[in-house]
């Protein structure tokens, strides 16, 4: 039986593990539509909704900062 290259088992360690990484893609895809639209992923690069506090430590006027300052 032959030797196998050193460059030919590289090539094969790196489409296993490129065709590892598709499979896991797919997986987390499939996933993500059973789950539904009610289950967002923060990690999707969709926007979040600031909380107020959130606000405030920006230095936006939040409404009990306004109802402070009129009383």
């Amino acid at each position: 039986m032959g030797k196998r290259s050193k460059t030919g088992v590289l090539k094969r360690l790196r489409e296993v593990k490129k065709a590892e990484k598709a499979a896991h893609k797919r997986e987390e895809m499939r996933e993500r539509k059973e789950a539904g639209p009610e289950a967002p992923s923060r990690s999707s690069g969709g926007a979040a909704l600031a909380t107020e506090e959130d606000l405030a430590g920006y230095g936006f006027p939040v409404e009990g900062d306004e109802e402070a300052e009129e009383q």
